[in-house]
């Protein structure tokens, strides 16, 4: 995720009415978290399961963490290993995997970043980094890699969970694709959808979404770093 202007000194960030009823608490980059929860909540899914893949931390920025709170459980995927002990710590009744997903079962070079939530599998993305921004590449680790149906066939009895969020820094795009979206899908989809940039100006992936929303799913909201998607059929039944 994007946090080369963004600073913050609190987990939260708190959404409140003038008269300060109906406060909302959101973990998110963007208040994504809630978002997702609305559409939950209107298809009448009170606990959604999910799946983090490049969770970062178990509150902070996080998308499945207002889930967690709320007694849902899932699984998250953080490949590095520093960032990954907090999730023992703080996301216990969650399946956590110190892993990365790809397109195979191997070792793949992970970059770590000065800045961690920019970590990456892809040299390119990396590289990149350090020619944007005040960015360095502190270390290159081998970590190892699954592929997602694995990690559904061992984690989640072969089902996918009910909520996605996809942020792997430069492979989003390759995990996506080895989605079944004709068997084996989830019904809301959180990805980023904009590439690095210092400044701000960042370009959407458009060939992302419009693949996305071709799978049978609807752009229901864009908070400029991430897309979220619902699955048509069951927004329609709705």
């Amino acid at each position: 995720m994007l946090l080369s202007k963004i600073k913050r000194k609190f987990i939260a960030k708190f959404f409140s009415s003038k008269d300060g009823n109906n406060k909302k608490i959101s973990y998110s980059q963007s208040g994504e978290d809630l978002i997702v929860k609305f559409i939950f909540d209107n298809l009448g899914i009170q606990k959604p399961t999910y799946i983090d893949i490049g969770a970062h931390h178990p509150y902070f920025i996080s998308n499945t963490a207002l889930f967690y709170m709320n007694g849902c459980r899932g699984i998250n995927i953080e490949p590095d290993p520093t960032l990954f002990k907090e999730f023992l710590k703080h996301r216990k009744e969650d399946i956590n995997l110190n892993i990365g997903i790809s397109d195979c079962n191997c070792e793949l070079d992970f970059y770590i970043i000065s800045s961690p939530t920019l970590n990456t599998f892809s040299k390119e993305e990396a590289d990149k980094y350090s020619l944007q921004g005040n960015y360095v590449i502190k270390s290159i680790e081998k970590i190892k890699v699954e592929t997602l149906a694995d990690v559904l066939k061992n984690f989640s009895n072969g089902i996918f969970p009910q909520f996605l969020s996809l942020d792997a820094e430069g492979v989003d795009e390759i995990i996506i694709r080895e989605l079944d979206f004709e068997n084996n899908y989830p019904i809301v989809i959180c990805i980023e959808t904009i590439s690095f940039s210092t400044s701000g100006n960042g370009i959407k992936n458009l060939k992302l979404i419009d693949y996305i929303v071709n799978k049978g799913y609807m752009l229901y909201a864009d908070t400029h770093i991430n897309t979220i998607f619902v699955r048509k059929e069951n927004w329609q039944k709705n």
